[in-house]
């Protein structure tokens, strides 16, 4: 897929008091991220992570100049008390919900074809009275979208194949898991996955694989019924319904992700397409065990491409100078790609 350089992303900090700072002016000072990009964030907190960067003797080279880049200031509100890098609370959590709201309307008024949004701090977040689980959530609810998903996709750098994860469920307890699985849900997550592979990535049959949700997938009942009472009838009912999609499963989980990271360590040739998992950490355990510095979290369903790197605020080690900005990188160029595909799919349709 070419990289398209025209293509507008809109860029947000994350939290301020986290490591978004960093490892987004070092991932735009890599001229492989030479993409028309604004960020939406503090000014002020840009340029403060730079200087304290150039304070410290290391090459500013590594750290784009915040006066070079095209920065959308939102100062942070002052009711909230200040904001202290590495130590996140409700001045940054209220800070990065700002700057996730401006950048959202910005882009539904047509301004840019992506978002890219920085780690942000679901507690801080709720500690400024924003009670969602997470940006994918706000990110539906302000662009009106009924069908959306959480999908994470990373291309080996020993193999070149890209590893396609959609979540069936997303930040809900274990507990929930069972009751939150139904096979409407699981309907609309397949169809957006499938619809995904196709427009996002340009593969028309593509193959996927569907998890069970028990050990061993029910094992025939004996060690859960969820599978044997609705999931097998319901891939049946699925296999009709997409004649052209390769549907295997429900794929008992514990050996679901034998085969992609075969493939992954260039071990294998061949793996599904795509990957369908029930729940939080039955798909991101193998997602951030193969990929964690690769992986990018995409929100799939929106009137617009959103990507984000695969990490959190990282609050620790704020201010060393040691986080890794190959997520964000490839956050940058993936949302990049999407948008350029989905521009071309446009305008020959």
């Amino acid at each position: 897929m070419s990289l398209d350089r025209e293509s507008k992303l809109a860029v947000t900090l994350g939290d301020p008091a986290g490591i978004g700072p960093e490892v987004i002016l070092k991932a735009l000072a890599d001229p492989a991220a030479a993409l028309a990009v604004t960020v939406f964030g503090s000014r002020a907190i840009l340029q403060q992570t730079y200087d304290g960067w150039r304070s410290s003797h290391r090459a500013a080279a590594s750290l784009a100049n915040p006066e070079t880049l095209k920065i959308i200031d939102i100062a942070p509100d002052s009711k909230w008390g200040a904001i202290v890098p590495g130590v996140g609370n409700a001045a940054s959590g209220a800070a990065s919900f700002a700057y996730m709201e401006r950048a959202i309307a910005h882009t539904l008024a047509g301004e840019f074809c992506a978002i890219v949004t920085g780690p942000i701090s679901k507690t801080n977040w709720q500690a400024a009275g924003y009670n969602y689980p997470g940006q994918t959530e706000l990110l539906a609810e302000k662009a009106k979208s009924q069908r959306f998903g959480m999908l994470f996709a990373a291309t080996s750098p020993h193999s070149g194949w890209t590893l396609v994860t959609l979540l069936a469920t997303t930040h809900i307890s274990l507990r929930q898991v069972p009751d939150a699985l139904t096979p409407e849900l699981l309907s609309e997550k397949l169809e957006l996955l499938v619809e995904c592979l196709r427009e996002d990535f340009g593969i028309e049959r593509p193959k996927i694989a569907v998890s069970g949700l028990n050990p061993h997938s029910g094992e025939n009942g004996k060690l859960g019924k969820e599978e044997q009472d609705w999931m097998i009838p319901w891939l049946e009912t699925q296999r009709d319904r997409f004649p052209q999609v390769q549907l295997d499963g429900p794929v008992p989980p514990d050996t679901l992700w034998v085969k992609p990271a075969k493939v992954w360590y260039g071990l294998a040739k061949e793996a599904h397409d795509g990957y369908l998992a029930m729940y939080h950490d039955q798909g991101l355990i193998p997602v951030k065990l193969m990929a964690f510095d690769k992986a990018v979290n995409t929100t799939i369903g929106l009137p617009f491409v959103r990507t984000s790197p695969d990490h959190g605020t990282a609050f620790d080690i704020v201010g060393q100078g040691i986080a890794d900005a190959s997520s964000m990188k490839a956050a940058l160029q993936l949302a990049a790609e999407l948008a350029s595909r989905r521009t071309a799919v446009k305008i020959h349709r």
